[in-house]
């Protein structure tokens, strides 16, 4: 089956890796030059199987008002008049319940735990003994290394809160201890700066951190050398071919700025503009841009760099080591426009990195050697991902990760090629229907 395939992101690559592996025809088609360029070039690089909580929590919408008024809030929301944004709004208010957020963890950590076992099948595997693909260097070429997480806690509430979750997380499959502060800071001595404000910490050490970026360079590298696979950087696609009508419409291939290419079935997995693409043809994804900032730092000699990857729970950043550089990433904007770079959402990075570990803020080279970057997430209000055919026929998504793309993207791609060839899948396909988009 020849296999049409729009974005080239990770979502977009796994895919694209899992379908030839499995012997099919594909044609990946992306508007940028190469693959992983917009929302997978610089994110956290945290693959975080154990943290998948949806952003829609039972005390999410508590808290909103007090981050609204603070300039360096995690969340800014600016309204505007479109009527898709308070729809996804009233959606993701419906989901901020306890149940709700239960019921999506758990499939959420499901998908996760199989991602993180295609992972270590990915580095550990064949793919790792390619010398000219994933160089034979420790990470598979992608700085891939499993460092271990905390989430620090600064407050003694929410420190007790996170402690009473271990038995239900362990229920679900997660290892995980409670740090004291001493713990905590003998684990990661970068937070010696910090440890006054440090109530406790929760430890998970098998999650891992890798750049994302060189996951999909990786992953293209491997795919040009298949015969049956290409690579279509640099195409910009203008619509979906469709054939049919009355109710039996089907999709045949796609139009691009290049002339058309046909195809036994398309997949959409192009973040958030997959919206308009997808619109002429009545499938109607609620996605919502969660505009996201990161700076990467250089490490340089004697700097004190966490190794463990390290979430400030209270200001919702991440701390990541990745290769020779720290990444930190955070912020979830509701705003409108495209990926432009917010100077002030940049120094607040840096003012904490500094304020947290030393380094950062602008110190060591100036603001430029901090390499900021803005990404938009495509986020369902509910917190779980489209995955699977949908109301038309020929037409798949692999759609609306938020901020765990690379965290669920090997997970995604087994369970979209699961679907495809109709067989049964490691977890319930019903979990991430796409029907009712």
């Amino acid at each position: 089956m020849h296999v049409a395939i729009v974005g080239a992101g990770v979502v977009g690559m796994t895919t694209a890796w899992r379908l030839a592996s499995e012997g099919h025809e594909v044609t990946v088609l992306e508007r940028r030059d190469g693959p992983g360029e917009e929302t997978s070039f610089a994110n956290g690089g945290q693959l975080s199987y154990s943290y998948v909580a949806p952003l829609a929590g039972p005390g999410v919408l508590s808290k909103v008002p007090g981050w609204l008024l603070r300039r360096d809030s995690p969340m800014r929301f600016r309204p505007s008049a479109d009527p898709a944004q308070w729809r996804w709004l009233l959606a993701f208010a419906r989901a901020c319940n306890a149940g709700t957020s239960d019921a999506t963890t758990r499939k959420l950590l499901r998908l996760a735990f199989h991602s993180r076992d295609l992972m270590q099948a990915f580095v550990h595997g064949d793919e790792a003994r390619h010398e000219e693909t994933l160089g034979h260097v420790p990470g598979g070429g992608f700085d891939f290394a499993r460092r271990g997480k905390l989430i620090v806690h600064r407050d003694a509430a929410a420190f007790d809160a996170a402690r009473r979750l271990l038995d239900y997380q362990a229920s679900l499959g997660c290892e995980q201890l409670a740090l004291d502060r001493d713990a905590c800071v003998a684990l990661e001595p970068a937070l010696e700066r910090i440890r006054g404000e440090i109530a406790g910490a929760i430890h998970t050490p098998s999650e891992e951190v890798g750049d994302c970026h060189r996951f999909c360079v990786a992953l293209a590298r491997l795919l040009q050398g298949r015969p049956a696979v290409q690579l279509r950087f640099g195409t910009r696609v203008t619509g979906l071919k469709r054939a049919g009508a009355n109710g039996s419409t089907r999709v045949t291939g796609v139009h691009t700025a290049d002339g058309d290419i046909d195809a036994d079935a398309v997949v959409v997995a192009g973040g958030i503009g997959s919206v308009p693409l997808l619109r002429p043809t009545g499938v109607r994804p609620m996605l919502w841009p969660l505009k996201g900032y990161s700076i990467t730092v250089p490490i340089a000699d004697g700097m004190r760099a966490p190794h463990v990857s390290v979430t400030d729970f209270a200001n919702k950043i991440v701390y990541a080591r990745i290769g020779n550089t720290l990444r930190v990433a955070g912020m979830a904007d509701l705003v409108r426009g495209g990926p432009t770079i917010d100077g002030e959402r940049v120094a607040a990075l840096a003012a904490q990195t500094h304020a947290v570990f030393g380094i950062g803020g602008g110190i060591e080279a100036g603001q430029d050697a901090l390499q900021p970057w803005a990404g938009l997430r495509p986020a369902t209000p509910s917190g779980l991902p489209l995955i699977g055919e949908s109301r038309v026929r020929g037409l798949w998504l692999n759609l609306g990760h938020g901020a765990l793309g690379f965290t669920l993207a090997m997970g995604s791609a087994s369970l979209l090629a699961d679907a495809m060839a109709g067989r049964e899948s490691a977890m319930d396909a019903r979990d991430f229907s796409a029907l009712a988009a």
